[in-house]
C-alpha cells in the first residue's frame, strides 16, 4: 500500500491508497476514510461501490459522508469500479469496460483475465485493509446504481460476511435492463442462465440469509423506468418472504445530490447493525 492522498476531515483522516491487485492484474486505488475514534481503537468498515464512469474519488468528494462517519464511529472504504491500465481490456462508450467493472467476475475474454471485481471487494481488498488499518472485521456494503447493484447481489452472494446492506438507485434486474445486458453479454456470454448469478432479483428469491434490505430510489431518477426498475426486486423479494424496505423518494433524480440527502441515514442504518 502507498498512500497518495492524506487529509484531516471532521477529526479523522481521508486517505486514498494506491495497491498492486493480484486479483485484477493491475495498479488499484481505493479510498479510506478513517473516523476520530480509530486512534483509540478498531472500529467496523462500511465498503461504498460507486457507480458507472466513477472512480475511489466521487463518493469521497461529493457525498458529504464523512461528517456521519465521524460521528457514528465507521470507517469508509471507497474502490475504484474497475481494473485500470496498460494492457486492461476496454470498450467504446461509458457502460462497458473502463469505469463500469459491474462487480462480477468476468468469465468472457478479453475481459476475464482483469474483470473480477466481485472477488477484489469481498476477498482481496478487505483482506488488505483489515491487515493494514485499525477497523475490525464487521462490515458492512452499500453503493449507488451500478454499485447498488454490486452491494445487493455482493451481500446476497456471501451470506454471514456483512452485517447490513443498502443501495441507492440500484440496478436491480440486470438482465432485463439495457446497461446490465450489455455488460452481462460481453463479460459472460449469452448464456443468460449464467446471469442470473449476478442478479439481485434472481438471488433474492433463493438466498439462505434473510439480511434485510434497505433502498433509497428517487422518483424523478431519469433511469428509473429504464434501467433502474426496482418494482422487480420488490415483488420478488415479497414472493420470497425477504425483509426489503423500498423508500420512494419525491422529487430525487440519480446524481449525488440525492446521496447526500440521505447519506446520514444510511450511516446510521449501518452503524446500527454494525455495533449489534
Amino acid at each position: 500500500m502507498e498512500r497518495i492522498e492524506h487529509r484531516a476531515c471532521f477529526g479523522g483522516w481521508q486517505d486514498v491508497y494506491g495497491h498492486r491487485s493480484e486479483v485484477l492484474g493491475c495498479d488499484m486505488r481505493f479510498a479510506v476514510y478513517l473516523p476520530p475514534q480509530a486512534a483509540k481503537k478498531p472500529v467496523p468498515v462500511l465498503y461504498w461501490l460507486s457507480g458507472l464512469t466513477c472512480t475511489e474519488q466521487n463518493f469521497i468528494t461529493k457525498a458529504g459522508a464523512q461528517r456521519y462517519a465521524a460521528e457514528q464511529g465507521v470507517a469508509l472504504v471507497a474502490p475504484d469500479t474497475s481494473p485500470r491500465g496498460e494492457g486492461v481490456a476496454d470498450a467504446e462508450g461509458y457502460d462497458l469496460g473502463i469505469g463500469a467493472g459491474f462487480y462480477i467476475n468476468a468469465t468472457r475474454e478479453p475481459w476475464a483475465r482483469h474483470y473480477r471485481m466481485h472477488d477484489y471487494v469481498v476477498h482481496e481488498l478487505p483482506a488488505l485493509i483489515e491487515a493494514h488499518c485499525p477497523v475490525t472485521n464487521a462490515r458492512a456494503v452499500s453503493g449507488h446504481s451500478m454499485g447498488g447493484h454490486g452491494a445487493l447481489t455482493i451481500a446476497l452472494r456471501n451470506p454471514g460476511r456483512y452485517r447490513s446492506v443498502s443501495a441507492f438507485s440500484p440496478i436491480v434486474a440486470p438482465s432485463q435492463v439495457p446497461w446490465g445486458e450489455k455488460a452481462f453479454a460481453a463479460y459472460l456470454g449469452d448464456d443468460r442462465e449464467a446471469w442470473k448469478a449476478w442478479d439481485a432479483t434472481e438471488l433474492v428469491q433463493t438466498a439462505s440469509e434473510r439480511l434485510p434490505l434497505l433502498i433509497d430510489q428517487g422518483d424523478a431518477d431519469e433511469f428509473l423506468r429504464t434501467q433502474l426498475r426496482p418494482h422487480l426486486l420488490k415483488t420478488a423479494a415479497e414472493a420470497a418472504g425477504h425483509p426489503l424496505t423500498l423508500r420512494m423518494q419525491p422529487g430525487y433524480d440519480h446524481s449525488y445530490y440525492f446521496i447526500a440527502s440521505f447519506i446520514g441515514e444510511h450511516i446510521a442504518y449501518h452503524a446500527a447493525a454494525l455495533r449489534s
